[in-house]
């Protein structure tokens, strides 16, 4: 009998071509952060069943922008750089479930295959984008990791600009904000191949860093403007009131979750 192996499609007689090794799967990286306020209604929009706004300032999101280099056990992607390094930009809210408060990301874009492939096994809703940063560098005109120090970042998807911001840095923080700082509950959905049997996965699930360290956190402040598109809709998380900006260096390690409900039963 002939068998296949593979942590992800697609599967070969070796599993060499798997799009994504098996966790544990580790990542260094570089994290823009802008946090501010919308409508909580629209936060609300975005929170399926069971899940409820955060008690406190529920209209608190957070844009980030993330500079990755990511690996598996081996590290061996790391000296094949275009199997590691990859950018992405997300928007994180708060909810409620259970009486506990979590994360929730609600928009992802990334620039890799792979990354996409993570997100749809840990419940990220990531899409193909087009994401830019500016990187700390000790010399020559980029900046240094200090007061004064201005960063920009950009997002765009099918050729339409989504966000565009300019932190610029005050003084060390104690964190690094408060909206992207707590487990994630995400969803893992997956239609039923069957027309009208609804879906075939639908789990409700929480995840988190296995481990984590990162360098000083740095605050600041930014100027963040958000575009409407035909095709996506972070624009509807409108800024109303800016919170703050942040700068931080941080290595993570993502090795699994944990089931909070599954329902199959078929409902859409």
């Amino acid at each position: 009998m002939t068998s296949v192996r593979g942590y992800f499609f697609p599967k070969t007689a070796t599993g060499a071509s798997s799009l994504i090794p098996s966790p544990p799967w580790r990542y260094s990286g570089d994290l823009l952060t802008v946090e501010y306020r919308t409508d909580p209604a629209r936060v609300r929009e975005l929170l399926p069943e069971p899940l409820e706004l955060a008690d406190d300032d529920p209209g608190a999101v957070a844009l980030v922008w993330a500079d990755w280099q990511s690996c598996a056990a081996s590290g061996e992607e790391l000296l094949d750089p275009v199997r590691s390094q990859y950018k992405e930009a997300f928007a994180v809210v708060r909810c409620m479930y259970r009486g506990q408060t979590y994360s929730r990301c609600v928009h992802i874009w990334v620039d890799k295959d792979f990354a996409i492939a993570r997100g749809l096994h840990q419940g990220y809703p990531k899409k193909l984008g087009s994401i830019h940063q500016t990187r700390p560098h000790p010399y020559g005109p980029a900046p240094r990791i200090e007061a004064g120090a201005r960063f920009g970042a950009t997002l765009a998807a099918a050729d339409r600009r989504l966000a565009q911001a300019v932190v610029t840095l005050r003084e060390p923080a104690e964190t690094n904000g408060f909206v992207n700082g707590h487990p994630m509950a995400h969803h893992r959905w997956l239609p039923s191949i069957e027309k009208g049997k609804g879906l075939a996965l639908d789990e409700l699930v929480e995840s988190g860093a296995a481990s984590f360290e990162g360098g000083q956190p740095w605050i600041g402040d930014a100027d963040l403007d958000l575009f409407d598109s035909p095709t996506e809709e972070l624009a509807r998380l409108e800024v109303r009131e800016p919170i703050a900006a942040y700068y931080r260096q941080v290595g993570v390690v993502w090795d699994g979750g944990r089931l909070l409900e599954s329902n199959t039963s078929g409902a859409e």
